[in-house]
C-alpha cells in the first residue's frame, strides 16, 4: 500500500468506547456502525466528494449522524486510510489517483495470486460451476442487448462472488478483513470509470479464463490467469486499453 495514508463498506468498525457511539439502532447496530456505513456510502454515491475538505459540522449535517458516533467512525476510517483528521482544521477525505490503483492491484495480486490456487485445488465443484454458468449467461445476455442498466447488477454481484469465494477458501479472517478494505478502494477508484458492453465482456471472459482453470483443478492455470486480470484490470483503469 502507499506510504501515505490512503483508503463496500462491508468492513465493520471496532468496537466503539463512549456511551453515544454504543447505543443501538432498532435493528442492533451501534451508532458508530451506522454512521461508519453513512460516511463510506456518502462517499460511493458522491454526497461526499472524494478530496473534499469538511468539519465535522459538515458531516453531521450532510450525513444526519451524531458527533459521538461520527467521531468514532472517522477515527477508525482514518486507521483504514480513506481520510486524514487534521485536528483543528477539518477532515481531509481521500482523492484516488494513479498511486492508489497501483498500490491496490499489487496488494490483491498478492494476496490473490494464493487465493486462485487455494481455490482451484479445494474449491466447492458446485460453486464452481454456478458461477461459470452465470457468467457464460451475461456474457450472452450483453453480447445480444449490449450493456443495459439491468446487467450492473449482475455484473457487480459476479465480481464480488468470484473475489470472495476465492479469498474466503484461504479461511484466514485477517486476509478477509484487508480484502475488505482494499474494496473500499476499488470503489473510489472505480467512482468516474465508464462501464461499457466491451469492458464488460472482457471482464467476464477473464473471470471465466481464472474458474475453467478451476474446475480443472490446475492451480497454476488459475493463479496465472488470475494475474493477467489483475494486470488487464490495472490498465483499464489506466486507460491505457
Amino acid at each position: 500500500m502507499p506510504s501515505r495514508r490512503t483508503p463496500q463498506a462491508e468492513l465493520r468498525p471496532a468496537p466503539a468506547t463512549s456511551p453515544e457511539a454504543e447505543s443501538a439502532t432498532a435493528d442492533g447496530r451501534r451508532l458508530s456502525e451506522v454512521a461508519y456505513q453513512a460516511i463510506l456510502e456518502g462517499l460511493f454515491n458522491r454526497k461526499v466528494p472524494t478530496g473534499a475538505f469538511l468539519s465535522q459540522s459538515d458531516l453531521v449535517r450532510m450525513l444526519g449522524v451524531p458527533v459521538q458516533p461520527l467521531r468514532d467512525a472517522l477515527r477508525i476510517l482514518e486507521a483504514e486510510g480513506v481520510l486524514t483528521i487534521h485536528p483543528r482544521a477539518g477532515i481531509e477525505f481521500l482523492k484516488p489517483d494513479l498511486e492508489l490503483a497501483r498500490s491496490t492491484y499489487q496488494f490483491r495480486s498478492i494476496i490473490e495470486r494464493a487465493a486462485a490456487r487455494t481455490y482451484a485445488e479445494n474449491g466447492d465443484a458446485a460453486a464452481i460451476s454456478s458461477l461459470i454458468q452465470d457468467h457464460q449467461s451475461l456474457i450472452e445476455q450483453i453480447g445480444a442487448q449490449g450493456l443495459l442498466p439491468d446487467h450492473l447488477a449482475p455484473l457487480q454481484s459476479l465480481e464480488d462472488r468470484l473475489h470472495g469465494e476465492m479469498v474466503a477458501s484461504l479461511r484466514n479472517p485477517l486476509i478477509e478483513t484487508t480484502a475488505r478494505r482494499l474494496k473500499n478502494y476499488l470503489i473510489l477508484i472505480k467512482l468516474d470509470r465508464r462501464i461499457t458492453a466491451p469492458l464488460a465482456l472482457r471482464t467476464l471472459r477473464e473471470h471465466m479464463e481464472i474458474l475453467e482453470a478451476c474446475k480443472k483443478r490446475d492451480a497454476d492455470l488459475a493463479e496465472a490467469a488470475l494475474g493477467r486480470h489483475f494486470q488487464a484490470a490495472l490498465q483499464r483503469i489506466l486507460g491505457m486499453v
